[in-house]
């Protein structure tokens, strides 16, 4: 029996730990995994040592990958395999340059996107019927398998404080980092809740300096390429505009946001510092008609919360290489992009 052999083309550190669910679904069906890492962003420290890389494109031709699995916005046309989009996170609101979202940006790239829920799905079927090179199967996003499969959502608090987890993007429009600083190093100071604080890896580094400074037995900075054990401890999360706030409201918990650009039902959106306190003691309540906007986000964002998205994922990609899903265009030539991944990939063979 031929053995699967699948490809994870990573530039950014979370990358690791959005994919690693994927590589246990294929691992138990039998199949391999390579990692190829890319770029100057991306810490190769992270690999596991029972994780194999493969470190050109050379090699990734030899090893012939019958899928390339993308949490990010593209993947080079000249490597083997069909070409999967499975997100680095979910659609925040955030706007790219000429004004659209972001999220739903289509490059040329993929030949199957997997997405996350009806509120996204909706309108990548719109888009495949519009552009009709890429196909669109509703799987569930893989990352979160381990958010409704551990045991950490049981997890005992050992100085029955609430916990507070603070995230920030760190787009410096969006990021209320160092709005908040003075007020959370002030609110920590009283020992009144626990906080932990994780910021995007692009972060500025003055910025993380600050917040390190201000760490104590109340508050711990940290750095990790997984947040789902923070996001399952958590009570409450402080955040902006960031998509990991989706991650965490999708647990039914309720999140308090900062100058959220786009702010809605599900968030207690606040403007000012002085507002910080009295939304998250308001959170910590989980008022009853927050907690039903809260439920009719989740079944319109990620309804399926069974842990087994990977598996889907998987099954939709054997659906495409059996033929079962057939796009009726081929990908554009991306001319230029092409040429701007192999002068960065330093490849420019067939």
């Amino acid at each position: 029996m031929t053995v699967k052999k699948y490809l994870f083309f990573i530039s950014q550190n979370y990358s690791f730990a959005i994919l690693r669910p994927l590589q246990k679904a294929i691992i138990e069906r039998g199949g391999e995994v390579r990692w190829f890492l890319y770029g100057d962003e991306i810490n190769h420290a992270f690999l596991h040592d029972n994780e194999l890389a493969l470190t050109s494109i050379k090699a990734i031709k030899q090893y012939q990958p019958i899928a390339v699995f993308v949490p990010g916005n593209t993947v080079p046309s000249f490597i083997p395999g069909l070409k999967v989009a499975v997100f680095h996170g979910f659609n925040s609101g955030k706007l790219n340059r000429r004004g659209f979202e972001d999220h739903f940006n289509i490059r040329g790239c993929f030949d199957l996107y997997c997405t996350q829920g009806p509120n996204t799905t909706n309108k990548f079927h719109a888009l495949a019927q519009q552009h009709g090179h890429f196909s669109v199967v509703e799987t569930g996003w893989p990352a979160l398998d381990p958010l409704f499969t551990d045991v950490e959502h049981d997890k005992i608090k050992a100085n029955n404080k609430a916990n507070i987890l603070m995230c920030s993007t760190f787009s410096r429009n969006l990021t209320c980092a160092p709005i908040l600083l003075e007020t959370i190093k002030q609110l920590s100071s009283t020992g009144r809740w626990q906080w932990k604080i994780q910021f995007h890896p692009k972060m500025d580094a003055e910025i993380v300096k600050q917040y390190k400074a201000i760490e104590s037995e109340h508050l711990t900075f940290v750095e990790t390429d997984n947040v789902i054990p923070l996001l399952q401890e958590a009570d409450v999360m402080l955040c902006d505009t960031s998509s990991v706030l989706i991650m965490f409201v999708l647990q039914g918990k309720p999140v308090v946001t900062f100058n959220n650009i786009s702010p809605r039902d599900y968030m207690l959106n606040i403007s000012q510092a002085e507002q910080l306190a009295p939304a998250l003691e308001k959170a910590l309540t989980r008022p009853k008609a927050l907690m039903a906007n809260i439920e009719r986000f989740i079944c319109e964002t990620h309804p399926k919360q069974d842990g087994h998205s990977a598996q889907r994922v998987l099954d939709a990609v054997d659906s495409m290489l059996a033929g079962q899903l057939i796009n009726r265009k081929k990908k554009p030539l991306n001319l230029l992009r092409a040429f701007k991944m192999r002068r960065s990939l330093g490849y420019w063979g067939r």
